[in-house]
Parts: C-alpha cells; sequence; structure tokens
C-alpha cells in the first residue's frame, strides 16, 4: 500500500493502516513461509491489505491491530488453499470425464495408408517414426537407443515427420492435407 493510498484512508484508519504497513516485512516473511512462492505472498497480502481497509473498523478497542491483521492473514491463507484445492478437484473432474485419451484418439483415427508410406521411408526416419510416434517412446529414449543426441534424434523425427506428410500427399491427396483424421482416401477402402 502506498502512502497516497494510505491518505485516501478515513481519518480513524489512518493510524492503524500506518502500524500495519510498517510491518510489511514481517506480513510477507509469514506468507511466504505458509504458501508455495514469494509472487503468491505478496499477492495475497495486498488483498489482506485491502480487506483491512474495508474492515478496519471492525477492531475492537481492546484488541491489537496487528493480531487482528494476522487473523485477516490466516483466513487468506486458508482461502488460497481452499481455491486451489477447489481448481484441483476441478481438473481432476475433467480428467475423469474424458473417455478417450488423446493417444488413443490419434491411434484409432491414423490412415491406414501410412504403413505403406513409413514402409518406403530411409531406415532411419522409419524407425524413428516407428518408435516414437507409433511406439510410445520418449524422444531421449530414441536418442539413446540410437546412441545419439536428444537434439539430433528431434531434428531426424521432424524430417521423418516431414518426408510422412509429403508422401501421405502424394499417396492421399486431399485426405492428407486434412491430416487424415477421417480417412476416405482409396487406399483406406481397399
Amino acid at each position: 500500500m502506498t502512502a497516497n493510498e494510505v491518505a485516501t484512508v478515513p481519518v480513524g484508519l489512518s493510524d492503524r493502516v500506518e502500524r500495519i504497513t510498517a510491518q510489511h516485512a514481517k506480513f510477507l516473511s509469514f506468507l511466504s513461509a505458509r504458501v508455495e512462492d514469494r509472487a503468491t505472498a505478496e499477492d495475497i497480502l495486498q488483498s489482506a491489505y485491502l480487506k483491512a481497509v474495508e474492515h478496519g473498523s471492525e477492531i475492537r478497542d481492546d484488541e491489537s491491530t496487528v493480531a487482528w491483521f494476522y487473523r485477516i492473514l490466516r483466513n487468506a491463507i486458508t482461502d488460497h488453499y481452499r481455491r486451489r484445492a477447489a481448481r484441483t478437484s476441478a481438473h481432476e473432474a475433467f480428467v475423469a470425464e474424458t473417455p478417450v485419451s488423446y493417444e488413443t484418439e490419434v491411434t484409432q483415427t491414423v490412415c491406414v495408408c501410412i504403413g505403406d508410406v513409413i514402409h518406403d521411408l530411409k531406415s532411419e526416419y522409419r524407425t524413428a517414426i516407428e518408435q516414437v510416434d507409433l511406439g510410445g517412446m520418449t524422444v531421449d529414449a530414441f536418442a539413446r537407443s540410437q546412441q545419439t543426441s536428444a537434439n539430433n534424434a528431434s531434428v531426424r523425427l521432424h524430417r521423418a515427420r516431414k518426408a510422412v506428410a509429403k508422401k501421405l500427399t502424394t499417396v492421399c491427396g486431399a485426405c492428407a492435407e486434412h491430416k487424415c483424421l477421417d480417412c476416405t482416401c482409396r487406399r483406406s477402402q481397399l
């Protein structure tokens, strides 16, 4: 909270707000120890400052302003973790609702012409496509199996994919232009 913002606080609250803002470092340390990162702690602290200004009239005369503000911070931490848990729960529910994984969907829609096209590739390209794209191997694992760097394996895979795309366009025509997701070329009906 800046000095200008403190000046706009009603006269009865300005003393309390100054006491709170004077202990910024302590409050930030308190929050940083209880949340995942400093940026989150700073966000929570700023929100707590606003809440303190909005609800400053609720401080009882016998109550310490700093103790009251620590209560606001503890409640803000609890709210933070509740919101995070709700987001995580919603994400998990979404994942559980998804009936088919992306990988399953891709393997179900691969053009049947791919086998012929891959067979005609250079052996190093064919191996890359078979092991990584069709076999599910990671690029790092493929690089180790080929005794090459991950960068070299990535380049090889990129070139292999370009070669497959070019050959599929030649073999399948318009079907390949739409990524063979709804394969209607002549070969798929044989």
